[in-house]
Parts: structure tokens; sequence; C-alpha cells
């Protein structure tokens, strides 16, 4: 199990330590990522879209359309017909990596240790550290999604199907930005999940989740839709590129990978996060995302995200008069909404293009912006080496650049 923490310490106020200040003024919260603490045909999931589109009338007074499945069953126990209908494409992954402790250099070079020790010096020393999640079954030939947490620097993988079949699964590749991985394990004609459109979904909508939280295989749980779009920064993943979709439906630590599936069996969503300390309050990567990346990550075994090189803020009217208070004259901030850059990472993309601390984004690609999910979410739209048009706002005067992104560089945790 993994948990983040975003916060950063006080310190001296000058212009490299700007962005610590600033980073305070947004949130303080802890995310727990619930797991454990060759080229294929770009069509990768076996599946039969169903329509998604929410049926409509031109009635003055709407009637609300209850989902396909009671409106053909008249079944109010719709949960049990779901898991029987998709459980078997539900699988466990247990993971395994060795971690070794490495010996100080003093007890090689400092003569104190070499009389303690003798000759001999004391040997690295080795654990093995486990985890267990959840995956589903995408492709009948064996290929199978979960979280990139759940397999990150795993030594061996082992998948446990429903029936109680156990197979060795091989990491195509995995995506921490994105928190998405995929698995192929040895087998044929295996069920696979529907998938859904998560662009379609509404808050308010019945979701079952299933999965192996705790260790306590196969548990299904239910709930709804609480709402949609929640970006990264808003849950306290800042390093996440992901709009989440948030829901009710109780998740544990192992539902990792999991999926989030409507009413009518099609999975919309791959469980991930939790607030520490909160209840009712998960959080699922969309399946439109996913199945995005993972067919990049069968296809080629990694995925190259957009990267510009700079610390953002949401300049408001309240955070303008917060960092005015803690950097005085030395920013000149005339705009009053817009995104502002508070650090330009050296030798980035965004440094190459002459983009400055202090400018204030005001749009993209022709594209508005006045909050730094927005930046995101259009840089992560960009094309790695193709010039992006960005307009800033500095010293009261429009500018005009061109930020030609680079493959974002990745820090794997240990």
């Amino acid at each position: 199990m993994k948990i983040t923490n975003h916060h950063s310490a006080p310190k001296k106020i000058e212009t490299r330590s700007l962005p610590h200040r600033l980073w305070m003024l947004s949130y303080g919260v802890a995310v727990m990522f619930l797991g454990s603490c060759s080229l294929l045909p770009a069509k990768t999931f076996d599946t039969q879209q169903g329509d998604t589109q929410a049926q409509k009338t031109t009635e003055s007074n709407p009637v609300i359309v209850p989902p396909q499945i009671f409106s053909s069953s008249g079944d109010p126990n719709f949960v049990v017909k779901v898991v029987q209908q998709v459980g078997p494409a539900v699988v466990r992954i247990d993971s395994s990596r060795t971690i070794t402790s490495r010996v100080p250099d003093e007890f090689n070079n400092d003569p104190f240790f070499r009389r303690f020790f003798g000759e001999g010096t004391p040997q690295p020393r080795q654990r093995i550290e486990r985890g267990s999640g959840s995956g589903f079954i995408i492709n009948s030939s064996g290929q199978i999604v979960t979280n990139s947490h759940v397999v990150d620097g795993a030594d061996r993988v082992t998948v446990i199907l429903k029936d109680g079949r156990t197979f060795d699964g091989k990491v195509l590749g995995e995506d921490p930005v994105t928190d998405v991985a995929t698995i192929k394990i040895n087998a044929n004609n295996l069920p696979t999940l529907s998938v859904g459109n998560s662009d379609a979904l509404q808050p308010g909508e019945a979701v079952i989740a299933i999965g192996n939280p705790l260790g306590l295989n196969n548990t299904v749980t239910s709930g709804i839709i609480s709402a949609t779009g929640r970006s990264s920064s808003d849950i306290g993943a800042s390093d996440k590129r992901v709009d989440y979709i948030q829901t009710d439906a109780a998740i544990n630590p192992g539902n990792s990978g999991g999926p989030l599936l409507n009413a009518r069996g099609q999975v919309v969503a791959m469980n991930t996060a939790i607030i520490r300390g909160a209840q009712g309050l998960g959080f699922a990567i969309p399946i439109n995302t996913v199945q995005r990346i993972a067919q990049e990550l069968i296809a080629t075994g990694k995925v190259d995200h957009p990267y510009l090189g700079v610390q953002m803020v949401t300049l408001t009217p309240e955070n303008k008069e917060r960092i005015k208070n803690v950097v005085g004259d030395r920013l000149n901030i005339t705009a009053d909404d817009g995104v502002l850059l508070v650090e330009i990472v050296p030798r980035s993309p965004a440094s190459v293009a002459g983009l400055r601390v202090g400018d204030v984004i005001k749009s993209i690609n022709s594209q508005p912006v006045t909050k730094i999910e927005e930046v995101q979410k259009l840089v992560e739209q960009s094309k790695i080496g193709t010039k992006l048009p960005i307009e800033v706002e500095r010293n009261g005067q429009t500018v005009q650049l061109g930020v030609q992104p680079a493959p974002l560089p990745v820090r794997r945790e240990g």
C-alpha cells in the first residue's frame, strides 16, 4: 500500500523557494493508492460497446428512464445478475519483490568498524515485500489490466482466477503517471468484461465494485457515482494525470485495479485510491483512459506524456493576495485570473521557449485557461516534439510563445 502525502514545510522567502510556499496555498490531503504496500492489434479489449447515450425525451416533464437491466428484467437484485455475469473476469494479483538493504560505506572504509567486525564485513540484507491487488481480463487470450502501483518493481506476479487457476503473470508495461499497468498470462478462451463509456457517466448512477480488499477474494460492494472529473490535484495526487471518478461504493486496500461496473455490467472505471481517514470517498480511473493507456502499453511497453517543465498555481483573488504577502514586489502580477508560473525547470522545454516565473498563462493552442487542471489537460493532449502555442501575460503585456513538449521524465518509486 502506498501513501502519498502532499505538503511542504515553509522555507525562507526567495525566488527559488517561492513554489514551495505557494504549494501550501492549495491543499493538504493524503491519498492511499489501494494496492499492496510485441506489437498486438490496436483493439485489445474483447468487448461490445454498449449504447451509453442517455435516453432523452421531448416531453415538458421528462420521465426518468431506469437502466436497461431494470427495464428488461424488473429485478431489483440487479447486482446479483451483474456479479454472475462479470465475476469470472475479475482476478486477484499477488506480487512480490526483493528489497536489498545496502551496507553503509563506513563498514568498508572506517578502521573502527573493520577492527570490530574483523576482515569480514556485514553482508547486504534481503527481505521479500509482498502485496495483493485486483485486476480484470480485457482480452480472451490473457491480457489483464491493473494499477501500476500493484506490480511496480515486482520480481514475480501471480494471477489467480475466480475458478482457482493460478498463472505466472508477465508485466507488459506500466505507466505510473496514470497508474495503469498491463499483464499477460498464458491462457486462452478467458471471460472478458464489456466496456462502457466513462465520458457519459452521471452523478447518481448505480455502480458495483468487485475485487479482493484486504485479501478477501471476490468481494462485491455497491453504491453510486458521487462525482465525475475530479482532478488529481482535487484529491491530493498531483503526480498523476487523471480526471477521477468518485464513488461511495466501499473500496479498500486490495481493491486496486479492480473494475467499477455500471448497472448493465459494463466496466466504467478501475478502482485505485481513497482519501486516508475518510469514508465513502473512493476514486477510480475512467475506463476510457484505462483503455487508451493499456493499448499503448501492450503495443510498445511504455507511454510518453508531454512535458513542459513548469510549476504553476491557479490565480484567484485570494491566491493573488497570499502570493503578494509572500513575495511582495518581487513578482509584478497584473492579471486577475489565469495560471501563474512559479517555477521553470532549467533546460526544460518551457525554459528553452522563454517562459518565465511570474508569467500568467491565458491560453494554450488558442483555448482560454483559468485553472491548472485545464493547462494539464491541454498539455496532455498535445504532441511531443510539436510546438504548442501559449499566450501569457507578462508585466501587463501579452506575449506569444511556442513550446515544444518533451517526454515527461518519470521518477519511479523504489
